[in-house]
């Protein structure tokens, strides 16, 4: 009996000392320490649509969990992860500079800083150059500016932009627009240019390798004269649906126009159900009408004026009326 009573009392004693004297459990502190920096980037292998890239492996305190890796050209950029140091990217091209970074991230999501890189050239991937564009064909004349399109380029490879020069009096060539977009446009706008004034240009390629087409066939334009003054009366029939207008547009310079085209401003759902005095020629930016004169009534001597008429679907009545480039004014009636 006394050996049972003095466990029990043993018992008690150190039940009490524990809740006396007892530590509480901490939570762990959590990690802020960001790992180090990788080592710089090498190369250990690389081709024209592939690399393979190794670096010094990042320490942390607790331990790195995977090294996120970029690789960026110009503008376009991709993101790859890996677990160890070292990684294959594929699907690159051949002869464009990439940047490569590389950093460490570790479980908690602290990140390496000072973080290395590395820029690099991928090997060429074609020794052909591209084919000659097509022949530059001019289109929207205008006093200042002109747009041009040809047909592509035959690449073997990847296409990388167009070059428009003006070729001068002497043969001299001055590039004057740069067509990098891509994939690359065949076409452009040239603008700057002086009224009422001869131009020729051409147009070369270049590939992704840097290699360059021969130029292309020039084409020749004569920029239209400054836009002329004008006036426009109009005479408008309407009904619930649609209406009649008849356009009255005085020259009210001092040069006679000699040729011309008209827009106004004419929206999309609508529809021309007859015109006369003029043709049409479509409907740029899908908000506006462009016509042309007919055979007959191309010159304008100053003071002088042409009749147009047109019936058309919608409510939209002509507005904003341009002759070859020259906003109107609208005359008193």
């Amino acid at each position: 009996m006394w050996s049972r009573a003095a466990a029990l009392i043993a018992c008690a004693l150190t039940a009490t000392l524990v809740a006396t004297g007892a530590t509480p459990a901490q939570a762990a502190a959590p990690d802020t320490e960001r790992p180090t920096a990788p080592g710089p980037i090498t190369v250990v292998a690389v081709d024209t649509t592939w690399i393979e890239l190794t670096w010094a492996a990042s320490t942390d305190n607790v331990g790195v969990v995977r090294y996120p890796v970029g690789a960026q050209f110009e503008d376009f950029g991709a993101q790859y992860s890996t677990d160890t140091n070292s990684i294959r990217i594929e699907g690159l091209r051949p002869s464009r500079t990439y940047t490569f970074s590389v950093w460490a991230l570790d479980a908690a999501g602290n990140s390496s800083v000072s973080n290395p890189t590395l820029r690099l050239t991928m090997p060429p991937g074609d020794d052909q150059p591209p084919g000659a564009p097509g022949q530059p064909v001019a289109y929207d004349v205008a006093a200042t500016q002109v747009w041009l399109r040809w047909a592509h380029s035959v690449e073997n490879v990847v296409l990388d932009r167009y070059e428009v020069f003006r070729v001068d009096a002497g043969g001299a060539l001055t590039l004057i627009r740069d067509v990098s977009q891509y994939p690359p446009r065949n076409s452009t706008q040239i603008s700057g240019l002086t009224p009422n004034t001869t131009y020729t240009f051409v147009v070369r390629a270049r590939d992704e390798a840097g290699h360059l087409s021969p130029l292309s066939a020039p084409v020749t334009v004569t920029t239209l004269p400054p836009p002329p003054s004008c006036a426009v009366r109009s005479t408008v029939r309407q009904w619930s649906d649609g209406f009649a207008a008849t356009l009255v547009v005085e020259n009210t310079g001092t040069t006679a126009v000699d040729g011309w085209t008209m827009t106004w401003r004419f929206w999309a759902s609508q529809q021309v159900r007859g015109i006369w005095g003029a043709t049409v020629v479509d409907r740029p930016n899908n908000g506006y009408l462009r016509v042309r004169n007919t055979a007959r009534n191309a010159l304008v001597p100053p003071g002088g004026s042409v009749s147009l008429g047109l019936v058309a679907t919608g409510t939209q009545l002509p507005q904003e009326v341009t002759l070859n480039g020259g906003l109107c004014v609208v005359a008193d009636e």
